[in-house]
């Protein structure tokens, strides 16, 4: 059997990985062996943490949300069956941004759902 050397191409992977490995700690961005942990570790947390991300977000919006619409006499719950019952269509993110940015507008979409 006749033995395959792999310079050229053990080094290219090396480089990847240790470019991806880039702006780590210590050792993990320097030694293959630990950057490639490091990387690993890295996908598994950006993979998970895609799907986190939207979880926090909705918790962020229904929070705003209950803030302002208790402001207006009215709890979170009640308001977003109101909405429901009335049909308006506008989702949370949308709802939470007006009223933060725009409690004027806000305060008449309770107003007319109430």
């Amino acid at each position: 059997m006749s033995r395959v050397k792999r310079g050229s191409l053990r080094t290219r992977k090396r480089h990847s990985l240790l470019k991806q490995a880039k702006g780590y700690r210590w050792g993990r961005k320097k030694i293959s062996r630990l950057a490639n942990v490091a990387v690993i570790k890295a996908g598994v947390y950006q993979y998970r943490d895609r799907r986190t991300k939207k979880r926090e977000f909705r918790k962020l919006w229904q929070v705003r949300l209950n803030a302002a619409v208790r402001a207006q006499g009215l709890t979170y719950s009640k308001f977003i069956h109101l909405l429901k019952v009335k049909k308006v269509e506008l989702d949370r993110k949308s709802l939470s941004t007006l009223a933060l940015d725009h409690p004027e507008v806000f305060a008449k979409i309770v107003e007319a759902v109430k």
